[in-house]
């Protein structure tokens, strides 16, 4: 959520921010509850010093022993008067508070403008992509040519977007997520997290999910509860309502997880495979930071995704997201795209995200700063990265002409000192 007073103080810098992610700040809107709200206030604050007025003139007249009766009527009834104001005021609070809620984050400055994903700029590229000397499969061919891929079962017993993943490559999937933890926890100084599945509202409103975002979601509505679409959600919402003292941070955490999306804006997209799934495993990376920390922090959160690629030997680039293609509330993204020799493309594996006070604003999530006041920190996230996409990387790019596919040696030892996967005969 955007500090209100920022926006009191120069709502049309903000808004031209704004416009530059293709957000169309309602500047009228805003200025029409600001100045309801003002003119309530206003009227609550000189009710309220007459009051406190007339309540003096009783006691003084009580202590002369003078009839203060009709005094005290006229103050009653202004009490009255203060309870419908009060209620005003909270109902127009309520209201732009709505308002804000629907608003989404400023792109810091040093975020390209662009429309779309044809303006992200391209930071920099790590390896070369492999040439195979036959024609390489896409990880669907290659999952169901081994036999460890079953997407039609999966859609019996759910529906389309759904995997049943068997043997070897089930224990790949596994493998994946337990050397991201390790290498995170133990080289990167994570505290590994295990967090519920499902959360509440307050969850979701607090990381930006919603109201946004409320119908890309699975809900369980008998009991209030949310399935995660990331655990960014309730690792994030550890700190809410928190008051951390400055010496705590940063907080570092990773969280492996199901994530569960219904993918409402993404009819069509990438059907094929597990590119985009409904349910689907990520290693998440969450730091809760000083402010005056969190650019810094963007930089080596990225870096700690982009080392397990490393590790896997895994071509990979480097984006930097345009205004008009960050997510509602970062205020500045890199994706780290793999590539894909199955789509002879870079695709999206990690978002690491800024999101300055965004969220802490949301989650009232606060740090003693150096002169113990409360102030807002800083989060942010990444993935370190999405299990599922890691898969289907290694698949595409450790394919034999045989049908195989070998194991990475960083994930060997994770596989019993398995080095392949071989090919059904």
């Amino acid at each position: 959520m955007l500090d209100i007073q920022t926006l009191r103080t120069d709502v049309q810098a903000v808004a031209a921010r704004l416009a530059d992610r293709g957000f169309q700040f309602d500047s009228a809107q805003f200025a029409a509850l600001e100045a309801e709200r003002k003119t309530i206030q206003t009227e609550t604050q000189d009710l309220q010093a007459k009051r406190n007025a007339l309540s003096k003139q009783i006691g003084q007249l009580k202590a002369k022993k003078e009839d203060a009766s009709a005094l005290m009527a006229e103050v009653n009834a202004q009490a009255n008067q203060l309870k419908s104001l009060e209620a005003k005021l909270e109902d127009v609070q309520l209201r732009l508070n709505d308002f804000l809620l629907q608003v989404p984050n400023v792109p810091h400055a040093s975020v390209p403008a662009g429309r779309d994903a044809e303006a992200n700029v391209e930071v920099r590229r790590v390896g070369e992509p492999k040439k195979f000397d036959f024609t390489a499969k896409d990880h669907v061919d290659i999952g169901e040519g081994l036999g460890l891929f079953d997407f039609e079962t999966a859609t019996k017993i759910a529906r389309a977007r759904f995997v049943v993943m068997k043997g070897g490559l089930a224990r790949l999937h596994r493998a994946l997520a337990q050397f991201m933890l390790d290498v995170h926890t133990q080289e990167h100084g994570y505290t590994e997290v295990y967090a519920p599945y499902l959360v509440n509202a307050d969850s979701m409103r607090g990381t930006g999910q919603f109201p946004k975002f409320e119908d890309d979601q699975f809900a369980v509505t008998a009991d209030g509860l949310f399935l995660i679409p990331t655990a960014e959600v309730p690792v994030t919402n550890i700190v809410r309502g928190e008051i951390l003292a400055g010496a705590q941070l940063p907080l570092k955490f990773v969280c492996h997880t199901p994530c569960f999306r219904r993918e409402a804006g993404s009819y069509g997209k990438d059907t094929r495979g597990m590119i985009r799934q409904h349910q689907f495993d990520k290693v998440e990376l969450v730091q809760i930071v000083h402010p005056e920390q969190s650019y810094s922090g963007l930089e080596e959160l990225t870096g700690h995704a982009e080392v397990i690629l490393k590790k896997l030997e895994l071509p990979y680039r480097l984006m930097t997201l345009c205004t008009g293609d960050m997510g509602f509330s970062a205020a500045k993204t890199y994706d780290i795209e793999v590539w894909l020799p199955g789509q002879n493309a870079y695709r999206e594996i990690s978002s690491c995200s800024n999101f300055e006070s965004f969220q802490a604003r949301r989650m009232q999530a606060r740090y003693r700063n150096e002169k113990n006041k409360p102030e807002l920190v800083h989060t942010l996230n990444g993935s370190g990265l999405a299990v599922g996409r890691a898969l289907v990387a290694v698949l595409e790019n450790y394919q034999r002409a045989d049908g195989g596919v070998d194991i990475p040696a960083a994930l060997q030892p994770y596989m019993g000192g398995l080095k392949t996967l071989g090919p059904v005969r």
